[in-house]
C-alpha cells in the first residue's frame, strides 16, 4: 500500500541518509532601473495601484515595445560578475500563457538565444569551498501583481496591480548542483551579496526585487540518473527557502519509501501550516509555444561595450575579502563580517585609511564596527545605506583616542551612544559625558612644552647633565599648562626632542 507524505513524516536518518536531493534555483531579480524594460513607465515601488501604467506595458492593441539599453547594461554587468560568457547576439521571444497578472496573453522573454551563459559562483558550505554552475541569465518583463482580499471564498475579492508590469527581469538559473537545503541557501546568499556589490538591483525580497523557484529532487546515493523533479514557486524569503527544500525532500524520500512516484508539477509554501501544496502539473517548453519575438530586433552586445562593463565592475566580495586579510591583516571571520555588504566594507575602509597620525589600527577599527556600531545601528535604526552613520573623520577620531589611551572604552561607548542616538559630534558627546576634548594638535602641545623648557633652565640643565628623573617634572608642568587635555604620549615625544 502506498503511503502518503504525511504518513511517511518522521522520516528515519538512516532512511535518510539512502537519498541524495539535487536541487537547482531560478532567481528572478528586478533590475534597479528608473523606467520599464519597454517604455518609459516608472519602475518605483509602493506607488498608488495602477499609476505607472501605459498603454505598451498594458498590451493595448497598436503598440510597440522599445528595449530600454539601461536594462542590457545591467544585466551584462550582474553576467560579468557571475563569471558568464556575454553573447554578441541574444533574441526576445514570446512566451504564451494566460494569467489575468499578463496583459498581452504572452510574456516578453528570452528563449534560445540568452544573453548569457555558462558562468559561476563559489559558495563556501561546511568550511568548504563549493563552485555552482549558472546555466543562464535572461532578460524579460515582470508580470502584474494579483492581489486578494478577504478569506472564505464567498468573501474573496481579486484586484490586478499593472505597476510591476514590464519592470525588468533577469532570470539567473543555476546548474542542478546543489546538495542540501543549506547549499542552497549559500548560494543564494553569495548570489545576492554579489548582485548588490555590483548595484544592479535592490535585492528586496519584502518588496519582490527578488525571488526565487527551486527545483528538487531525491535519488539514491550513487545513482547518476536524476529524479523526478518539482518545482517550488515565489519563495520569497531565505527561510522559506530552506523550510520548502527541506520539506519536499522528506516527502519525496516518503512517497518513493512508500512505493509510490513522484508527480512533475508546481507547488507553493504554505508558510501557515509549514508545508508544500500542490499548484499545477508542471509545464514543458512546449506548452508555452515560443517564437521569436516580431516587434523587437535582436540585441547586440559588442566586444567594445562589454569590455567598458567589465572595466567598471566594482571589486567583488570575494576579492575585498582577500585583501582585507592581506592589507590590514585582519582575520577572515573579521573579513567575511565587514564585507557582508559594500557599504560596510566601504565604511570600515575610509576609516583606516584617514589622513590622521596616527592612523587608526584596522583591527581595532574592525573590532568596533562590528561590534558596536553594529549593535547600536540594530538598537537606532539607523542606516549605514543612508549614511545616518557618523561621518568616518568622526569615527577616526573616537578611535585614535582609544588608541591613545586619551578616553576609555567604557567613556568611548557612552559618546558613541550620543553619536548614534542624538547625532551629536564627537568632540560635543565628550563634554556631554563630562569630559574635556583632548588637545590633538600637535603645534599647541610643542609650544606649551617650549613655555614650560624656558621658564625652567635649572631643570634643563639638571636634565642633560644626565639626571632623567627631571623628566617627569617637565610631562606634570606640560600637562598642567594644557589642563590635562595633551595627549600624554604626544608630551613625551616632543619634549625629548626639545630636550635633546
Amino acid at each position: 500500500m502506498v503511503k502518503s507524505a504525511q504518513e511517511a513524516a518522521g522520516i528515519a536518518p538512516e532512511v535518510l541518509a539512502k537519498y541524495e536531493p539535487v536541487i537547482g534555483l531560478e532567481v528572478h531579480v528586478q533590475l534597479l532601473t528608473n523606467s520599464k524594460i519597454f517604455c518609459a513607465c516608472s519602475t518605483r515601488f509602493g506607488d498608488a495601484p495602477n499609476s505607472n501604467t501605459c498603454p505598451i506595458c498594458l498590451g493595448l492593441p497598436g503598440t510597440l515595445p522599445v528595449l530600454n539599453k539601461r536594462v542590457v547594461e545591467m544585466a551584462t554587468r550582474a553576467s560579468l560578475a557571475l563569471n558568464c560568457t556575454v553573447h554578441e547576439h541574444s533574441r526576445f521571444a514570446r512566451k504564451n500563457y494566460f494569467y489575468p497578472d499578463l496583459p498581452k496573453g504572452y510574456q516578453i522573454s528570452q528563449y534560445e538565444l540568452p544573453l548569457a551563459t555558462g558562468g559561476w559562483i563559489e559558495v563556501e558550505h561546511e568550511g568548504a569551498k563549493k563552485r555552482i554552475g549558472i546555466t543562464r541569465l535572461h532578460l524579460e518583463e515582470d508580470a502584474a501583481k494579483n492581489l486578494h482580499e478577504g478569506f472564505s471564498q464567498s468573501a474573496t475579492k481579486a484586484y490586478i496591480d499593472y505597476n510591476r508590469c514590464g519592470t525588468p527581469l533577469c532570470e539567473i538559473v543555476s546548474e542542478p548542483d546543489m546538495r542540501a537545503p543549506d547549499e542552497a541557501y549559500a548560494y543564494l546568499t553569495t548570489l545576492r551579496q554579489i548582485l548588490l556589490y555590483t548595484a544592479v538591483s535592490d535585492c528586496n525580497m519584502e518588496e519582490g526585487s527578488l525571488r526565487c523557484d527551486a527545483n528538487v529532487s531525491v535519488r539514491l546515493r550513487g545513482s547518476r540518473e536524476f529524479g523526478t523533479k518539482v518545482e517550488v514557486k515565489n519563495l520569497n524569503s531565505f527561510r522559506f527557502l530552506q523550510k520548502a527544500l527541506e520539506y519536499e525532500i522528506e516527502r519525496h524520500i516518503g512517497v518513493l519509501e512508500g512505493g509510490g512516484r513522484i508527480s512533475q508539477e508546481t507547488r507553493l509554501w504554505n508558510q501557515t501550516a509549514n508545508r508544500t501544496d500542490s499548484m499545477r502539473s508542471k509545464e514543458k517548453a512546449h506548452d508555452y509555444r515560443y517564437f521569436p519575438e516580431p516587434d523587437l530586433l535582436p540585441v547586440h552586445v559588442s566586444a567594445a561595450w562589454r569590455e567598458e562593463i567589465r572595466g567598471a565592475l566594482p571589486e567583488l566580495p570575494e576579492a575585498k575579502r582577500g585583501r582585507f586579510v592581506r592589507d590590514y591583516g585582519l582575520t577572515p571571520y573579521d573579513a567575511d563580517t565587514l564585507t557582508a555588504s559594500k557599504h560596510l566594507a566601504d565604511y570600515f575602509e575610509n576609516v583606516v585609511t584617514q589622513s590622521f597620525s596616527p592612523r587608526v589600527n584596522p583591527k581595532l577599527a574592525a573590532n568596533w564596527i562590528q561590534n558596536e556600531f553594529l549593535k547600536l545601528a540594530n538598537e537606532t535604526g539607523k542606516s549605514i545605506e543612508k549614511s545616518q552613520w557618523p561621518t568616518y573623520a568622526e569615527v577616526a577620531i573616537l578611535l585614535g583616542r582609544i588608541q591613545e589611551k586619551m578616553i576609555t572604552v567604557a567613556s568611548a561607548k557612552k559618546v558613541l551612544d550620543h553619536v548614534f542616538v542624538k547625532g551629536m559630534l564627537i568632540d560635543d558627546a565628550v563634554r556631554a559625558e563630562g569630559g574635556v576634548t583632548p588637545i590633538v594638535d600637535a603645534s599647541e602641545i610643542e609650544q606649551a612644552a617650549r613655555d614650560v623648557i624656558a621658564k625652567n633652565p635649572d631643570n634643563v640643565a639638571k636634565y642633560k647633565s644626565g639626571n632623567e628623573g627631571v623628566f617627569k617634572f617637565f610631562v606634570g608642568q606640560v600637562m598642567r599648562a594644557t589642563r590635562g587635555q595633551a595627549n600624554p604620549q604626544a608630551v613625551n615625544d616632543i619634549l625629548k626632542r626639545l630636550l635633546s
